[in-house]
């Protein structure tokens, strides 16, 4: 009866000890760049109650692992330092971090176009051959979607090559290879973009369902939650893969394109737009870790709730910045590009209402918007040209964080003076004088009447921050327009280069926002 229990307790010791072995995130290990100038959180898992300790750049801090086995210290803020050096890190036994640099770390975050690779772009054969640089660092996060919170992921850090930048964000690259030339400091880059994501799902679940504004979208999820985990729902993804099998093979004998899969249940549930999804599985294992701020391209998804977006976009920031305790971080994004096919006619548009949606968050501190409306291709939601995304979006990191010179903002709109039938409009410039490309004529621009019917109006340069428009159409007009469309045909930038930001000077109810439920239909009692 001895012989078992020893054996016992010889395998549970085992266990135990195989617990007890200290563990570090990979987000913290070889080849990894802290930031510089800042407080840097460093921390892992060892047997809970043991003191650990981290040594780095002469400075020494210990913490004792909790009842879940989680440390964490701080380190002192120090200097960039492109020489590699050693974070010993001492618990129930040692692990010593090699080759860490000290410089700038941003976060790469959105959906396809933050997503979109450097191999795919116009020149991304020549910018991979070119990118060799063991003092630019990247790394890249997985995609997983679940409602449990993560605290680690499979990845490590790697010199920027040929390889390692051909597979990683193209707009984060090459935003972080103009910081690493023009500030001569390690740079390092995280990739935790996903493509098709919906901003929900980049914000932790507890703090949107506790939000009254977001109500009506969380109403909408718990009724897809519960629908997707029937036993209907399973059926009819069975048939829909029975009739899509069917569907290939007759497109193939037909040499047509095969349909695409129909999505199971559960790939909703563990996908990129339930909200909490990404939050949980991608962002929870970096939190924390020292960072200069966060470049964003995403919105495509939301752009049929833009109306919603404009609450929804702003609350994500203000969160992650609360989650990641480092105060109001940058946070710079990409404006939607132009796409689609080209209106003959102004109207409504899902897509200029999120990119106004965009243009309104600038009202939180620290953020800043690359307006992007002449790169797009309107066949294509994922334009080639990410050089120039890149470029406008540092622009805003050079000379907010960085103190550079640089022309680094679009003109915006300012106010409107309205005067029989025309409009005069007078813009913020920022430095710059307005500029119409191509052409005399600034084109892009629409009136409406107290009808509300919008007509194609001409407009001409004024002076340096003005433009007059007017429609032989319309005799009073009300409100103007400028790029108000899926794929805008414009022409005003300022001289600099930066094209004129989407705007309206009118306040009509959004197409986009939310309708109320018609009312049940009326019944009687027959006596």
């Amino acid at each position: 009866m001895n012989k078992p229990l020893g054996f016992a307790a010889i395998i549970l010791g085992l266990v135990a000890s195989a617990r007890a072995e200290l563990k570090l995130p990979a987000i913290i290990g070889d080849h990894m760049v802290l930031q510089q100038k800042q407080s840097n959180p460093i921390w892992g898992w060892d047997k809970p109650g043991t003191k650990v300790t981290v040594t780095f750049a002469g400075q020494t801090k210990s913490a004792e692992a909790d009842t879940d086995g989680k440390w964490t210290v701080k380190l002192d803020p120090v200097l960039a330092n492109a020489q590699p050096q050693v974070l010993a890190i001492a618990g129930t036994d040692k692990k010593d971090i090699q080759d860490v640099l000290v410089g700038e770390v941003w976060m790469c975050s959105g959906q396809s176009n933050m997503g979109f690779t450097l191999g795919r772009d116009w020149n991304g054969d020549i910018e991979a051959a070119a990118s060799k640089d063991d003092t630019l660092r990247l790394i890249k996060v997985p995609q997983v979607g679940t409602q449990e919170l993560k605290n680690d992921f499979n990845g490590a850090w790697k010199y920027s090559d040929a390889s390692s930048s051909s597979s990683f964000s193209a707009v984060g690259f090459m935003f972080g290879r103009y910081l690493h030339k023009i500030l001569g400091v390690p740079v390092g880059l995280i990739d935790n973009a996903w493509g098709g994501s919906a901003a929900e799902a980049w914000i932790r679940r507890d703090t949107i369902e506790k939000d009254p504004r977001f109500a009506l979208l969380m109403d909408n999820t718990h009724q897809h939650e519960a629908q997707a985990q029937t036993e209907k729902a399973k059926a009819d993804y069975q048939a829909a893969m029975e009739k899509w099998k069917q569907d290939v093979e007759k497109a193939k004998a037909a040499g047509k394109t095969p349909p695409r899969a129909p999505q199971s249940p559960e790939a909703w549930l563990n996908g990129n737009a339930r909200p909490g999804n990404i939050f949980a599985g991608v962002v929870n294992p970096t939190l924390g870790y020292g960072i200069k701020g966060v470049v964003w391209y995403q919105g495509e998804t939301n752009a049929g709730r833009a109306y919603e977006y404009a609450q929804l976009f702003p609350f994500m920031i203000e969160q992650w910045r609360k989650e990641w305790k480092q105060g109001d971080f940058p946070f710079y994004w990409v404006q939607l590009a132009d796409l689609m096919a080209e209106k003959p006619e102004p109207g409504d548009s899902t897509w200029a209402e999120l990119r106004e949606s965009q243009t309104k968050t600038m009202k939180l501190p620290n953020t800043g918007q690359a307006v992007i409306i002449d790169l797009g291709e309107g066949r294509d939601i994922h334009p080639r040209n990410k050089h120039d995304v890149a470029a406008r979006l540092v622009r805003w990191a050079l000379v907010k964080d960085y103190g550079q010179n640089f022309p680094y903002r679009s003109p915006e709109y300012k106010s409107v003076d309205i005067k029989d039938n025309k409009a005069v409009l007078t813009f913020d410039t920022f430095g710059t004088n307005l500029y119409t490309f191509d052409v005399d004529e600034a084109r892009g621009f629409a009136v409406c009447g107290e009808d509300k019917v919008w007509h194609w109006a001409k407009g001409k340069l004024t002076g340096k921050n003005t433009i007059e428009v007017s429609c032989d159409q319309v005799a009073k007009p009300v409100a103007v327009r400028y790029a108000w469309s899926d794929n805008p045909v414009c022409n005003v930038f300022g001289v600099d280069g930066l094209p004129l930001t989407p705007f309206r000077t009118d306040d009509f109810p959004m197409v986009t926002k939310p309708q109320p439920a018609p009312a049940p239909a009326a019944t009687t009692t027959k006596k």
